[in-house]
């Protein structure tokens, strides 16, 4: 059986999405870069699945019936209600009843590459129990999956939006599962990481068509504001 993936999204028009980038590009930008960079990583995971290993979908927060002409080309589940951990659960589950593996990530690492989600799609097809993380640099994390059933004590006992979440979250759910560890990326959460991901971006051997077009909006758009 393939893997699903879940993009977690916030709908702009609906929900505040990327805050924190407010002060520094306005609003209006840091809501285009966010759908661009949603984008990206969707483009990335529409990739992964040209081998059958992955099935990606959009994981929504808001009420689906409102979505529907919001976020197109995948599958939407909704993320359900509650803090991230207990929604984290929630799509983890929904992933688990049609897929040997569930994986989740988010929107804000438009830089990932479809051999990261596709070797953690390969990792979660065993029939030991397996668990699969990729951490971000600022001490949290851009991906989590597992093929096993998890308790909800697991998703609820981290602290999140810390520097030491992935390392609570890693402690959480030992014993569910052999770890795979991906590569480190930086997601965007300031203005100070948006140099950081342009560089990744204009690094990457085979971006696809998404991801050099949120290279160029990034070129011309990601200075702070005057």
């Amino acid at each position: 059986m393939s893997c699903g993936v879940a993009i977690f999204v916030k709908t702009p028009s609906l929900s505040p999405a990327k805050t924190r980038l407010w002060p520094g590009l306005g609003r209006p930008r840091a809501q285009a870069l966010y759908l661009a960079a949603a984008g990206a990583v969707a483009s990335v995971a529409e990739a992964a699945q040209r081998d059958g290993c992955v099935q990606a979908y959009w994981a929504v927060a808001e009420d689906l019936r409102l979505t529907a002409d919001a976020w197109r080309g995948l599958p939407q589940l909704p993320q359900g209600h509650g803090s991230l951990g207990e929604r984290m659960a929630q799509v983890y589950r929904l992933l688990r009843r049609q897929h040997r593996g569930a994986v989740l990530i988010g929107a804000d690492t438009p830089q990932l590459v479809a051999a990261a989600l596709e070797r953690a799609g390969h990792w979660l097809q065993s029939d030991e129990p397996r668990l699969v993380i990729g951490r971000a640099t600022d001490g949290g994390f851009w991906l989590f999956g597992g093929n096993a059933d998890l308790p909800e004590s697991a998703w609820l006992e981290p602290r999140y939006s810390t520097a030491a979440t992935a390392d609570e979250f890693v402690a959480a759910m030992q014993g569910h599962g052999r770890w795979l560890q991906l590569e480190t990326l930086r997601d965007i959460d300031t203005v100070d990481d948006l140099p950081h991901v342009r560089t990744h971006l204009a690094a990457l051997a085979a971006p696809t068509q998404a991801q050099r077009q949120l290279l160029a909006w990034m070129t011309l758009n990601d200075r702070p504001s005057p």
